[in-house]
């Protein structure tokens, strides 16, 4: 079924929310995670990029709505350069929001604001690193977070499912949390994820509807945190960056689209209801 040129999501709270945002542009918030959702995943992770479609989509929209904001696992000054989210005056009110939340880049100044690292993090460097090695797999260093990638080793799922336990055991040794995600573990500090940090941005901005997007476990708090909002009356919609990796995150949202050139193909027809 379709909302004019829009897709029209599966459950009636996501036809709410989607009318809603529809209704009241300029009272909307639109967030989205990164890799997965508004870039392909590819087995290098500094080679992602946005769909690019997606930006000029993203900027057309930025013009119309009150918030639109990256939230990611990702440093956010490496989604900011990754995603080509710099240098767009139609964007000059986009907020980057990075490592889960602890991080946030404000493109109107240029100013990006991180906490340190915290001490478990340079505890376990060294030894996360040896655990990669024996199995083909590498680590990426977010300053604050640290993510053990397995899509490039022999053998990428044995890899995961060999990791998964003594990654969450030396976490757990260093107050730290281990988060599952598409052929990555990543250890961070605990606190953070993207429920809290969409739940803040809604606050601050005083939406009056939510759009979240997302492709990987990782946002499962931010779609609980739509599913609160609605909750308080705050309509909402769940976006569902499809994959066969997660396929369980379609059971947990209301639009599914396939993959990051669906979500595109969707930002762009957004972006024309919008005018």
């Amino acid at each position: 079924m379709y909302m004019g040129n829009l897709p029209e999501p599966a459950t009636a709270e996501g036809r709410a929310g989607l009318a809603a945002l529809l209704d009241r542009p300029d009272r909307a918030l639109l967030a989205f995670d990164f890799d997965g959702t508004l870039a392909p995943i590819v087995p290098d992770p500094e080679q992602a990029r946005a769909h690019p479609d997606a930006v000029p989509a993203l900027a057309r929209i930025a013009a119309r709505v009150a918030v639109v904001a990256i939230i990611t696992g990702r440093p956010a000054d490496v989604a900011v350069r990754l995603g080509g989210f710099d240098g767009h005056p139609e964007l000059s009110g986009l907020t980057v929001l990075g490592a889960y939340g602890a991080e946030r880049w404000e493109a109107a100044t240029g100013e990006l604001r991180t906490p340190p690292p915290p001490p478990g993090i340079a505890a376990v460097r060294e030894e996360l690193t040896s655990w990669a090695e024996r199995t083909g797999s590498y680590v990426e260093d977010k300053g604050i977070a640290l993510a053990v990638h397995t899509r490039r080793a022999p053998d990428p799922e044995g890899a995961f499912a060999t990791l998964k336990d003594p990654l969450a055991r030396l976490a757990d040794e260093h107050g730290l949390a281990l988060e599952p995600g598409r052929m990555v573990l990543e250890l961070r500090p605990p606190g953070m994820d993207k429920g809290t940090a969409l739940t803040d941005l809604a606050r601050a901005s005083g939406a009056e509807s939510v759009l979240y997007a997302g492709d990987d476990l990782g946002d499962l708090p931010a779609f609980e945190a739509v599913a609160r909002l609605r909750a308080v009356g705050i309509p909402g919609v769940r976006v569902c960056s499809g994959s066969h990796e997660v396929a369980r995150l379609a059971s947990v949202t209301d639009l599914e689209l396939d993959g990051p050139a669906g979500v595109a193909a969707f930002l762009t027809a957004l972006s024309e209801r919008l005018g």
